[in-house]
């Protein structure tokens, strides 16, 4: 079953129309506190846990760290508050009422007495969209740099709960315990580096009115079985074109990757002096060099493959502008699979133009930026914003990459797989081969989300031995790999 995400404001929404129906808002922390404390127990037992800090802010996710301490402390635990000064929620004050004639210490401020086995955070909940004053930052610098263990109560705090993004700061949590519903901001940007495991906490029925702004993208990907009197002409022939004269190295990492996932004929244009390096690599790759291509010939050989990937080491110069004016209508007109990447996309953005349907274009967040006529910044402080003005600008369908990769086609979806070694030239280039790949040889069967999805454990795969030093080019037996590991 598709795990859905949500935005902040739904679910806070959502627990409104609860309260509304008579429902406790207490009864509800002490609920999720009960629920986070029992998991907690767990984990802290396994990993010899006996002393906990636990630190609240000012508001109601400040309530569910005072319950969770006076629960934690009924369990034996040895648990000591750290607070600042009580805001004005009834259910705040009652929870720390509650706290305190559990027993418990309570101490004004966040100057440890001790070191602590485990840190709970309870700072600030999934409303924050400010960036925190100095004080705060300094805060929660000091909880980032104590050894012990770090539990975040529904996001870490400082993290933005949509777009995934630190203001400026946030807790780098070992556990993350989210409330309710998952929200993007655990998944995406910079969310993972964050959040640590995540575990949801169920505690309410899901009404009518509450709405997903995305789904995670399952992991478990089937590929149909080839059935055994199929040939080469069966399983798709992909056209890789790009490759600048002093760029040569994308149209062969996504050639081979356009192999490795499946394809079965592939063909690369680029410029003639890459051909030899090309050859010696992949002997079955078929060439055409880019620069003796008439228009007609150009039609010839789009209308005689079922895939193009376009645009990788294209270039930025006259050249690979004219390339770009000579390419670009004539798969707009055809019937192609098209995936847009690098340097296409840029040339997209200095003449806009509606995508016709079945294009699949694949920015990272500089490439969005460029589309959009934003900074980069932009694109980060509001990645699921920025996807959805990059299909409504151009149609078509779009992955931005980077952590937590966002994918939409008919809906949103979220990327979990990947590792940072991915973060290496070479990798969009792998998977813009993948793309035209899957798509030549199963068109609408297989979604591009899950395409993005057996990218990312291609590179969770060749990062096994370390992330450190992982290389684009080493990826062709990983997506090899995985596309065989998840036949039927």
């Amino acid at each position: 079953m598709q795990q859905q995400v949500y935005h902040s404001q739904s679910i806070q929404a959502w627990e409104q129309r609860w309260f509304s129906q008579q429902n406790s808002s207490y009864g509800l922390m002490k609920q999720v506190a009960w629920a986070i404390a029992q998991r907690l127990i767990h984990i802290f037992q396994q990993q010899g846990v006996s002393s906990i800090a636990v630190c609240c802010g000012q508001g109601n996710n400040a309530g569910d760290g005072y319950l969770t301490a006076k629960y934690l402390s009924q369990a034996g635990f040895k648990v000591d508050v750290y607070a600042a000064p009580l805001g004005i929620s009834k259910d705040l004050h009652y929870a720390e009422l509650d706290a305190r004639e559990s027993g418990l210490n309570v101490f004004s401020g966040f100057e440890f007495k001790q070191h602590y086995d485990a840190y709970i955070d309870a700072l600030f909940g999934i409303g924050l969209n400010r960036h925190l004053n100095a004080e705060w930052q300094s805060i929660l610098q000091h909880m980032n740099t104590q050894s012990g263990l770090k539990i975040a109560i529904d996001i870490p705090s400082g993290l933005q709960a949509n777009s995934g993004q630190p203001l400026p700061c946030a807790i780098k949590a070992d556990y993350t315990f989210t409330a309710l519903g998952l929200k993007a901001g655990l998944f995406t940007g910079q969310g993972k580096e964050y959040c640590g495991q995540i575990h949801i906490i169920d505690a309410i029925p899901v009404d009518d009115q509450l709405k997903p702004i995305a789904a995670l993208s399952p992991v478990d990907i089937c590929l149909p079985k080839r059935q055994a009197f199929g040939h080469k002409g069966s399983y798709g022939h992909v056209l890789i074109a790009g490759g600048h004269a002093s760029m040569g190295g994308a149209v062969i990492m996504a050639a081979e990757a356009a192999f490795h996932a499946g394809a079965g004929k592939v063909t690369v244009a680029c410029d003639a002096k890459h051909h030899t390096a090309i050859l010696s690599r992949a002997p079955n790759i078929m060439l055409c060099d880019i620069n003796a291509l008439t228009q007609d010939e150009i039609r010839h050989l789009i209308e005689h493959v079922d895939a193009v990937s376009f645009g990788m080491g294209l270039g930025r110069d006259a050249w690979a502008s004219a390339q770009f004016k000579a390419w670009f209508p004539l798969i707009q007109q055809s019937d192609l699979e098209a995936v847009w990447d690098a340097d296409a996309l840029w040339f997209l953005a200095e003449q806009p133009e509606c995508l016709k349907a079945q294009s699949y274009a694949t920015p990272h967040p500089g490439e969005a930026a460029k589309l959009l006529g934003i900074s980069t910044q932009d694109v980060e402080a509001d990645r699921l914003g920025a996807i959805y003005q990059l299909q409504k600008k151009y149609s078509g369908q779009w992955v931005l990459k980077g952590a937590g990769s966002l994918i939409l086609e008919d809906r949103l979806w979220i990327c979990t797989a990947g590792n940072a070694g991915m973060g290496t030239g070479g990798m969009g280039d792998v998977l813009a081969g993948m793309a035209a790949s899957l798509k030549a040889q199963f068109h609408e069967d297989i979604h591009l989300h899950e395409i993005v999805t057996l990218h990312a454990l291609a590179g969770d795969y060749l990062a096994r031995k370390g992330m450190r030093g992982l290389q684009a080019q080493d990826m062709a037996q990983a997506v090899h790999h995985v596309v065989n590991l998840t036949a039927e």
